[in-house]
């Protein structure tokens, strides 16, 4: 009597990098963003040509390149970190991409388990705290078979809105170590309104004389300025952008906006007075950069809040919050609506064109700019002390135009304007940056130079910390040091790099040279010497 062996059922062994890259692909993530070390070798060996690693020459600007590119591509970007040093340098941009809610990936390499208690060369001491509390998720998984579905996970959770980077520490020996494959799944994100909370405000928005709409960063961030727009025409209110909004969420050229609210209590209270009813929406309420008496809050205003932020949400602290993503509350609230006989209030005049000077001001730069840059041409902004004439001098589009950082840290905006260059499908992306700002991540040139990418970069040389200036005079203060910035040669600097450069110190040269920046098929960088003056951010102090 004979018995028949069963047929083969052994499986093709996996390892855990494998099994991580199938889950990228199936994720949708086309680009690793890193700067390599000998602690992520093992997952950088025999690299697949389907995955482009982008490197960054310092993690801060690894970090945000990978910022920028998760905005552009509404996708969370994917980072490779250097153990605990790596994380050290990038948590700057870490810390932006928390504030500024963008979906990212991070990990990065530890130390081979064998030697973790030795306190080994390049070892981490208890890793999964070290970003933290900047990143939604962090972890370094007890065993590398559980490292695929920590990555998974810190995928679904770096997407749930509020989006946020997460965080996964890898030792280096886990990458070869076999492992069950680990299936991606489809994890919903859009949160609709309560409806009882969105009556009471389709009531509220009836019975109201003069209504405004506060409209943060979460309308462009989730794809809904058109309809913003819509609802925006339909309720006849005034439109005023949230204080710090790092994205343009309301065409300002619109006959219904009205302005960019201070991060001054006072002057934002001032600016609200007028109005019964204040709807803000894809906003906290509100973000404040100095002190002072918000009397918007006990005054006789009504306010309401449409947000994805539950814990924005709970520090508002008048009136009533609705959780919620973008597009089914302003589509609901758009359906519920029913048309209004007020008449829609006078938007901003914009200021005319400013005359040609020398030195160069600052608001004769931003008007050329606006004027040469390409209709789809999308802004990277790090110039603080002159957003005030930005926001005069360039009027955003809407959708997809305009890009800042929400955390107040520099070194952002030049990396994050190479990942944005990266992610677009079309058209050409500037970044317009400080002097001072452009140094921070000044290395994120050479990425750009070495892909040829789509990217002008505006520098504004005033030769110091402006927005520090500019405070200084807020804060009458006299005598402080360390905000002249003399000496630095960006057309140098840019051309080291591989990039086209040119310095402009005249304005008869201003609008050639950036036409030609503009059109140049690869990096190109204006370094544009104007006016040291500064306008004062906010009211000075009494």
């Amino acid at each position: 009597m004979s018995s028949r062996k069963p047929a083969s059922t052994k499986a093709k062994s996996l390892t855990v990098k494998q099994a991580t890259f199938d889950l990228l692909r199936a994720f949708g993530i086309k680009k690793v963003f890193g700067n390599p070390g000998s602690t992520e070798l093992p997952f950088l060996s025999e690299w697949p040509d389907d995955i482009d690693y982008v490197l960054g020459l310092q993690e801060a600007s690894v970090v945000g390149m990978a910022d920028g590119y998760a905005q552009a591509t509404r996708n969370a970007g994917f980072v490779n970190l250097h153990s605990a040093a790596g994380v050290g340098n990038a948590l700057g941009n870490i810390y932006t991409a928390h504030r500024n809610q963008t979906p990212l990936v991070i990990t990065a390499g530890q130390q081979a388990r064998s030697i973790l208690p030795l306190q080994a060369f390049l070892y981490a001491e208890r890793a999964s705290e070290f970003p933290r509390p900047y990143v939604k998720y962090s972890v370094e998984p007890a065993r590398a078979e559980d490292v695929p579905a920590a990555i998974a996970r810190a995928y679904y959770t770096a997407m749930q809105p509020p989006c946020g980077p997460t965080f996964v520490s890898v030792p280096i020996d886990d990458w070869t170590h076999p492992v069950q494959s680990v299936t991606a799944r489809q994890v919903s994100r859009e949160i609709g309104p309560d409806a009882k909370a969105m009556k009471e405000l389709v009531t509220a928005l009836a019975a109201s004389k003069h209504p405004a709409l506060v409209i943060g960063p979460s309308v462009d961030r989730a794809g809904a300025v058109d309809l913003m727009v819509k609802l925006a025409e339909k309720t006849k209110a005034a439109v005023w952008v949230s204080p710090f909004s790092a994205r343009c969420s309301f065409p300002e050229r619109h006959p219904q906006f009205t302005g960019f609210l201070h991060a001054s209590p006072g002057q934002l209270s001032d600016a609200l007075r007028a109005y019964d009813l204040v709807v803000v929406i894809g906003a906290p309420v509100f973000t404040f950069h100095v002190e002072g008496h918000a009397s918007i809050f006990d005054g006789p205003t009504t306010i309401f809040q449409i947000t994805e932020d539950p814990d924005a949400a709970a520090v508002t602290p008048s009136g009533t919050s609705i959780i919620a993503t973008m597009k089914p509350a302003l589509a609901m609230l758009l359906d519920m609506l029913p048309d209004t006989k007020r008449t829609a209030p006078a938007g901003r005049t914009l200021p005319s064109a400013p005359a040609a000077t020398d030195p160069i001001a600052v608001e004769f730069l931003l008007h050329c700019l606006a004027n040469a840059m390409p209709d789809d041409a999308a802004l990277v902004e790090e110039v603080p002390s002159h957003r005030p004439a930005m926001q005069k001098f360039m009027p955003m589009r809407g959708q997809d135009s305009f890009y800042t950082m929400s955390s107040g840290g520099l070194g952002y905006s030049l990396p994050a304007a190479v990942g944005m260059a990266l992610g677009r499908d079309k058209g050409r992306t500037v970044c317009l940056i400080g002097d001072g700002s452009a140094m921070y991540s000044i290395q994120a040139l050479w990425t750009a130079a070495q892909r040829k990418l789509p990217l002008t970069i505006v520098v504004i040389n005033n030769s110091g910390y402006g927005a520090m200036r500019s405070f200084s005079q807020v804060m009458q203060v006299r005598n402080v040091p360390g905000l002249d910035l003399p000496g630095i040669d960006f057309v140098k600097i840019a051309e080291g790099h591989g990039c086209d450069a040119v310095r402009v110190a005249r304005s008869s040269e201003l609008v050639p040279a950036l036409k030609r920046a503009l059109a140049h098929k690869g990096t190109s960088l204006v370094e544009v010497v104007v006016d040291s003056a500064v306008q004062l951010l906010y009211a000075q102090k009494s």
